[in-house]
C-alpha cells in the first residue's frame, strides 16, 4: 500500500496511516500471512512535487506514463488527502493506471459518480450531504435570513447552489453570497472583508470554505472582537483549540460546526506518545515537532515522557484538540485492506491456501480489487462497522458541534446534534436542543433570523414587491379563513358547515340558526299573533251572539262567520313560520297560508259581489233576483278556494319545499330555512291571492258610492286598500333580506294584512253593536 502525502501540518495523519498499518499486520484474521507495507511522499503542495512523486510510486524510478518500470513496491490503492481540485486532478492523470484512489479529505460532489469516477473513493461524506446538513439545521431553527462565505472552486460552488434552492424551497433569502480564491489560504484582509460583511446584519453566518483544513483560533478572535453580538456562525472547518490567555478575550457561544463524524481512538494517542521519533528523521521539522509533545503543558493523552529543555512557542500544535483527518486516514487504510482480503480470500479457492498463481494474480491485476471496494461491509479496529456505497463513499454523516467557552474559561466542543443522510427518514437529522449553550444576548433560546417578524396564526404573508421572497408583511386572514402555522403563504378555507374564529386559526362549527320561539323575535310574534286570534275569536263570539241584529244579518252573516274563521286561521298559520323547519313545517307553511287566504279573500270577494248584486236587485225588472241568497256566495267561496287548493297540491307534487341549511348567507351562521322547491309555484300562490284581492279592490272600489244601507263597501275597499299595500311592500322587502328574517317578514305580512281585514270589516260593526246598541236597528242602518 502506498501513498504521498506527507508534511508537518498533517503529521497526525501519517501517525494514523503508519498505525493502522502496524495494528491491521499483527492482526492475524486479516490478511492472514501478508504484510502490507507503506510508502509516502511528501509533495509540500506543490503540484509538480505530487505528479512527480506519484509517477515513482506508480511506475518506478522513472517518471514515463503508463509504463511499470521495476517498481519497489506493489500498489495496491493510493490514499491520498488533497484538495478538492487537486483530487480531479490527479484521477484525471494516473486513472490509466486503474489504481483505486482513496481519498480521507476530499468531499468533491462530482466525483461520487461511479460512472464518470469508477476508480474514486471517500472516506467523509461528500459536499451534498453537506449542504442538506445545514439546510436542515436553518430549517428546523426556522433561520431564513442568511449570508455565505464560501471558496471560489466548482464543487463548492455547486454545493451552495444546492443549499441556496433549499433555503429559498423553505421560504428563505440569501442576503449576501461573497466568495474567495479557494487555490490559497484566506489572507487577513479577505477575513476582514468578511468581518465587515457580516456586521451588515442580524443574519446566520455560513462560512463555507477551508474543508480540509482548520480554523485557526485567531479567526474567532478577530469575529469576536469585531462582529456584533446576536448573530449565529455555521462553519464547516474544525476550530483548533489551543491554550492561551483567556482574560484577554470571550468567545461568544454562537458556533455551529459540521464535522464529519469521527471517534477517540485510545490506542492511536498511546501510539503517538510511544512513537519513536527516529522514523521521522528525513524531516527536518520533524524534531521541533517531537519535542513539543515533551512540554508539559502538553495535552496528557499525547504528551511523551522525555526530557527536554526546548520551550515550545505558546500556540504549539501539543496543546491542540485537533488531530487532522486521522480517523479518516484510518478508516481509509481499513478499507483498503478488507477490499484486498475478500479478494484474496476469493480468489485462493478455499480461502486459506496462497499459491504462487494467486500472488501474480494480485500483482498483474489490482483492478480487481473495485469489485470487493463497491458496497464494502466491514469493522474497523475500534470495532465501528463501515460500509462503502455504490457510489464509494463511506455511509458516515456528521457531528454538529457546539464551539463553546465554559465557565472556567476553557474552550471545548459539545455534540449537540447528528445528520446522517443514510438513516432512515424522520432518524437523518436530530438535535439536542437542551445540550446547545447559547449566547447570553438569546437569553437562552433559539434566536430567531428573518428580514422580519414571523406571522403568526390567523395571518399570512404578503410578500413585498421588489424584495425578497422572505421580506413580507403579514394580513389577517379573510373570514372563513384561516391559518394555523407561522409563515403560512395563504389561508385554509373552512369546510362549508366550519367558520374561522376570531384570531383566524381554527375552524369552528358554525352556529344554526332560525327563528325560533324561544328569541324575543319570536317570542314577540308568536304573542301577536294568539292576541289576534283570541280577538278574531271575541268577534265570532259577538257576531253568533248578536246573530239576529240587523247589522250582524244586513250582509250576509254566513259569509262573515267563514271570513272570521278564516282569519283566526291565519293568526295561527303564522305559527307555522316559527320554530326549526322540519319537513312537514316546510310543507304545510305556504300552502296552509295559501289557503286559509283564499279561503278569506273568496269571501270577501263573495260579501262584494253580495252588496253589488242586492243594490241591483232592487231595481225594477231585474233579473238578479234570483242570483240573490246564500248559494251563490257559498259557490264563489268554494269555487275561488278550490282552485287554490289546485294550485298548492301541484305545487305539492311537483316540486314541495323542504328543509335546507343556508351556509352562506350569514357569516359564520348555518341557517336552516325552509326551500320553496318551485319558485314559481310560491309566485303563482301569492300571484292568485293577489288576484282575488284586486278584483275584490276593484269592485268594491266602483260600489263605495252605492246608497248607505249597503255602505259596507266602503270598508271592504279600506280592508283591501291595506291588503294590497302589505303585500306589495312585502316582496321588495322579503327579496332583500335574509335568513331568519325573511321568515319574519311573512309573518309581519300576515299578521298585518290579516289585522287590517279584521280591522277594517269588522271592528266598526262591533264598535255599534257593543257600544251603540241603540244604532243597531234598521232605521238607523238605513241612515248611516
Amino acid at each position: 500500500m502506498c501513498s504521498y502525502r506527507y508534511y508537518s501540518l498533517h503529521t497526525y495523519n501519517f501517525l494514523a496511516f503508519v498505525f493502522a498499518v502496524k495494528e491491521i499486520n499483527n492482526n492475524s484474521e486479516l490478511l492472514p500471512n501478508i504484510t502490507l507495507g507503506l510508502h509516502i511522499k511528501d509533495s509540500l503542495r506543490y503540484i509538480r512535487n505530487i505528479i512527480e512523486s506519484a509517477l515513482k510510486i506508480l511506475a518506478g524510478q522513472s517518471t514515463i506514463v503508463n509504463f511499470k518500470c521495476n517498481s519497489s513496491c506493489t500498489v495496491a490503492a493510493i490514499i491520498e488527502g488533497f484538495t478538492d481540485e487537486e483530487t480531479y486532478g490527479f484521477y484525471n492523470i494516473f486513472q490509466i493506471y486503474q489504481f483505486p484512489q482513496v481519498s480521507y479529505s476530499s468531499q468533491n460532489l462530482y466525483m461520487s459518480d461511479p460512472v464518470q469516477y469508477p476508480y474514486f473513493y471517500q472516506t467523509v461524506p461528500n459536499e451534498l450531504h453537506l449542504s442538506v446538513g445545514i439546510g436542515k439545521l436553518l430549517k428546523y431553527f426556522g433561520w431564513k435570513w442568511v449570508s455565505i462565505f464560501s471558496n471560489d472552486d466548482e464543487s463548492s460552488m455547486r454545493a451552495i447552489q444546492i443549499l441556496k434552492e433549499g433555503i429559498e424551497w423553505n421560504g428563505g433569502c440569501i442576503a449576501l453570497h461573497q466568495t474567495f480564491p479557494h487555490h490559497r489560504r484566506i489572507k487577513n484582509f479577505e477575513l476582514q472583508k468578511i468581518i465587515r460583511a457580516s456586521k451588515k446584519s442580524s443574519t446566520v453566518n455560513i462560512y463555507y470554505f477551508n474543508k480540509s483544513g482548520v480554523f485557526s483560533l485567531h479567526y474567532i478572535l478577530d469575529i469576536e472582537r469585531n462582529v456584533k453580538s446576536g448573530q449565529v456562525f455555521i462553519i464547516i472547518a474544525e476550530v483548533e483549540i489551543i491554550k492561551i490567555n483567556q482574560k484577554h478575550f470571550q468567545i461568544r457561544n454562537k458556533y455551529f460546526i459540521f464535522k464529519p463524524h469521527t471517534k477517540v481512538m485510545p490506542k492511536f494517542l498511546k501510539f503517538v506518545r510511544e512513537m519513536k521519533p527516529i522514523w521521522l528523521a528525513s524531516d527536518y521539522r520533524a524534531k521541533h515537532w517531537w519535542e513539543d509533545l515533551c512540554d508539559s503543558s502538553c495535552l496528557k493523552k499525547i504528551r511523551r515522557d522525555c526530557n527536554s529543555t526546548v520551550k515550545t512557542d505558546i500556540f504549539s500544535h501539543c496543546v491542540s484538540t485537533y488531530f487532522g483527518s486521522s480517523y479518516s486516514v484510518y478508516n481509509a487504510v481499513y478499507a483498503v485492506a478488507h477490499a484486498l482480503h475478500a479478494m484474496i480470500m476469493s480468489d485462493s479457492g478455499n480461502g486459506t491456501t496462497w499459491t504462487r498463481e494467486n500472488k501474480e494474480l494480485l500483482y498483474s491485476l489490482p483492478w480487481k480489487l473495485h469489485r470487493y471496494l463497491r458496497n464494502l461491509h466491514f469493522k474497523n479496529g475500534l470495532g465501528e462497522e463501515m460500509y462503502l456505497d455504490e457510489n464509494g463513499d463511506l455511509t458516515t454523516g456528521y457531528n454538529i458541534m457546539n464551539f463553546i467557552l465554559l465557565p472556567n474559561m476553557t474552550l471545548k466542543y459539545e455534540v449537540v446534534g447528528h445528520y446522517n443522510p443514510h438513516a432512515p427518514p424522520g432518524q437523518d437529522f436530530t438535535i439536542d436542543e437542551k445540550a446547545i449553550v447559547w449566547e447570553s444576548s438569546f437569553t437562552q433560546k433559539p434566536p430567531q433570523f428573518r428580514c422580519n417578524p414571523s406571522c403568526h396564526p390567523g395571518y399570512r404573508k404578503l410578500t413585498r414587491e421588489g424584495e425578497f421572497v422572505c421580506c413580507y408583511d403579514c394580513i389577517p386572514c379573510a373570514d372563513g379563513e384561516i391559518s394555523n402555522q407561522t409563515d403560512m403563504d395563504t389561508c385554509t378555507t373552512c369546510p362549508d358547515d366550519q367558520w374561522s374564529n376570531q384570531k383566524r386559526d381554527a375552524c369552528i362549527p358554525k352556529v344554526i340558526t332560525f327563528l325560533s320561539i324561544e328569541e324575543p323575535l319570536g317570542i314577540t310574534l308568536t304573542s301577536i299573533s294568539m292576541f289576534y286570534f283570541l280577538i278574531t275569536a271575541v268577534i265570532l263570539g259577538i257576531f253568533i251572539y248578536y246573530r239576529d241584529t240587523p247589522i250582524v244579518r244586513a250582509n250576509n252573516r254566513d259569509l262573515s262567520y267563514i271570513l272570521l274563521i278564516s282569519l283566526m286561521l291565519c293568526f295561527l298559520c303564522s305559527l307555522l313560520f316559527i320554530g326549526q323547519p322540519k319537513e312537514t313545517s316546510c310543507i304545510l307553511r305556504q300552502t296552509t297560508f295559501g289557503i286559509t287566504f283564499s279561503i278569506a279573500l273568496s269571501s270577501i270577494l263573495a260579501k262584494t259581489i253580495t252588496v253589488v248584486t242586492a243594490f241591483q236587485a232592487t231595481k225594477p225588472g231585474s233579473k238578479l233576483r234570483k242570483w240573490m241568497g246564500s248559494k251563490v256566495s257559498n259557490s264563489i267561496v268554494l269555487s275561488c278556494s278550490f282552485i287554490q287548493i289546485v294550485l298548492c297540491l301541484a305545487w305539492l307534487f311537483t316540486a314541495p319545499p323542504f328543509p335546507y341549511l343556508n351556509m352562506k348567507s350569514e357569516i359564520g351562521k348555518i341557517l336552516i330555512e325552509c326551500n320553496e322547491g318551485s319558485i314559481i309555484a310560491f309566485y303563482c300562490v301569492l300571484g292568485y291571492l293577489g288576484f282575488l284581492a284586486g278584483i275584490s279592490f276593484i269592485i268594491a272600489f266602483l260600489a263605495r258610492n252605492l246608497p248607505d244601507s249597503f255602505n259596507e263597501a266602503k270598508n271592504i275597499t279600506f280592508s283591501m286598500l291595506v291588503f294590497c299595500s302589505v303585500w306589495i311592500s312585502f316582496i321588495p322587502t322579503y327579496l332583500s333580506t335574509k335568513g331568519k328574517y325573511m321568515v319574519a317578514v311573512e309573518i309581519f305580512a300576515i299578521l298585518a294584512s290579516s289585522t287590517g281585514l279584521l280591522g277594517c270589516i269588522f271592528v266598526p260593526k262591533c264598535y255599534i253593536i257593543l257600544l251603540r246598541p241603540e244604532s243597531n236597528n234598521k232605521k238607523d242602518i238605513r241612515k248611516m
